[in-house]
């Protein structure tokens, strides 16, 4: 067959990416003619992917097969077929992917990510009048892209909205200098009223990618056009990057994305369940919640993973227990090294206090609090006797270690969310150390 024949020359350019996305790809035989190829794929995400990446190549291998320039459609069995020309996919004419799903209402708010929550939205209501640029800031898969195309969708049917990674702007402007079409390239960054582009931190070293993102910064600048940039650092720890384009990042509004807390985060899984149609007993959110790390993107695909899972194996009801199974390659639970200098780092951070506080003789309700905390976690995840701990916090000996610890097991028997909060706190030692 000639579409199993083009998947095998990319299979040989690059194998995996044909394990991970290319073989999911099928054939529609029935919706497919002479000079138009319908592809569909697994879901609208891998849909956009294969669009910006090898719609244009698998055009190129129909050609030199059959000789006939063609045009491609790409979807997936929910999403309506968008149809491409060779000279759409050539100059990325084609509209911006924005992901519907990705809106305002759909982002959970914490304490984390308030913040850039407000700015987004601010920003979203009054378009290049209102914190111009908006550079958000963060780690991996805490919702900075959510933000973006959030804003992208709340405006994209009143203004002219385009939406690219760094990663599709290098490559469009290598492609049309290339080519010498730069008054296409122009034409499309420069004449939209609002440029969303996500990692910038791509553009490190890329020098005459700077050049033209800086004359296009300001041709949208000058206009009063929106400009929101997202990046993993904020642009004073962008190595490599011009000044000139760095000052242009700072002279807008920059908020961060913090790891979200455990309320949040717990609330962002129930939404992720919802979502996907997915159900879990609260025990095994909390689970969830306190056992994986902060990358949401990869919680989602634990939870698809788990539900999998559960449905393969005939299981009605996931358990706590069958999470824990399920899930034990993605759990730090060793206790490697951990020390009593480690305990008392991470509890000084949460507590917001100073480490010398935690040992000292104070009766601060908050530094106790975080001193029995600090004796119950040394316990747990050192090697230490509870004579050397006991010597350590300051305490008269060993049974004072034990009677602390015995109360603070009755405070976690009774009180759900203390346990939860202990839970994390858990986590968060093994995690680090696991770094």
């Amino acid at each position: 067959m000639l579409f199993d024949k083009i998947k095998e020359s990319l299979k040989s350019e690059n194998q995996v990416n044909y394990n991970k996305i290319i073989k999911k790809l099928e054939f529609d035989e029935e919706q497919s003619n002479s000079s138009k190829i319908v592809i569909k794929a697994p879901n609208i995400y891998i849909a956009n992917y294969i669009k910006r990446k090898y719609a244009h190549k698998i055009l190129e291998l129909y050609k030199k097969e059959t000789g006939i320039e063609a045009i491609i459609e790409i979807t997936t069995k929910t999403v309506k077929p968008k149809t491409y020309s060779t000279e759409e996919i050539l100059t990325n004419s084609a509209p911006s992917v924005l992901i519907p799903e990705y809106t305002f209402e759909s982002f959970i708010v914490g304490p984390s990510n308030q913040f850039a929550y407000t700015a987004a939205k601010t920003v979203a209501h009054n378009p290049g009048k209102s914190y111009n640029p908006l550079f958000i800031y963060g780690g991996v898969g805490l919702g900075k892209t959510h933000l973006l195309q959030a804003i992208g969708n709340y405006l994209k049917t009143k203004l002219k909205v385009l939406y690219v990674t760094s990663e599709q702007f290098m490559n469009e402007f290598r492609e049309h200098v290339r080519n010498h079409t730069m008054d296409i390239f122009h034409e499309k960054y420069r004449n939209c009223d609002c440029l969303l582009i996500d990692d910038v931190q791509f553009f490190s070293g890329k020098e005459q990618t700077q050049e033209e993102f800086f004359h296009t910064f300001n041709e949208l600048y000058s206009q009063q056009k929106q400009i929101c940039l997202s990046s993993d650092r904020p642009p004073k720890k962008l190595n490599d990057l011009v000044d000139r384009l760095r000052s242009r990042f700072e002279a807008g509004l920059i908020v961060d994305i913090q790891p979200p807390e455990l309320e949040t985060k717990i609330e962002i899984i129930r939404k992720k369940c919802e979502i996907n149609g997915i159900y879990l007993p609260e025990e095994v959110i909390e689970f969830i919640a306190t056992k994986l790390n902060d990358n949401i993107r990869e919680i989602e695909g634990m939870i698809v993973k788990l539900n999998a899972m559960a449905k393969l194996l005939g299981i009605r009801d996931i358990t706590r227990d069958f999470a824990k199974q399920a899930l034990k390659e993605h759990i730090k639970d060793k206790k490697e090294n951990i020390t009593l200098e480690d305990i008392i780092e991470l509890i000084a951070k949460e507590f917001n206090i100073k480490p010398s506080e935690i040992t000292s003789k104070s009766r601060n309700q908050n530094i106790v609090a975080a001193r029995r905390t600090a004796i119950y976690l040394a316990r747990e995840f050192t090697k230490e006797s509870t004579p050397t701990i006991a010597k350590y916090f300051g305490l008269k000996d060993h049974s004072a270690v034990s009677h602390a610890i015995k109360s603070f097991n009755k405070k976690l028997e009774k009180d759900n969310n203390f346990r939860i909060k202990i839970e994390e706190l858990k986590n968060k030692i093994q995690l680090k150390k696991g770094e």
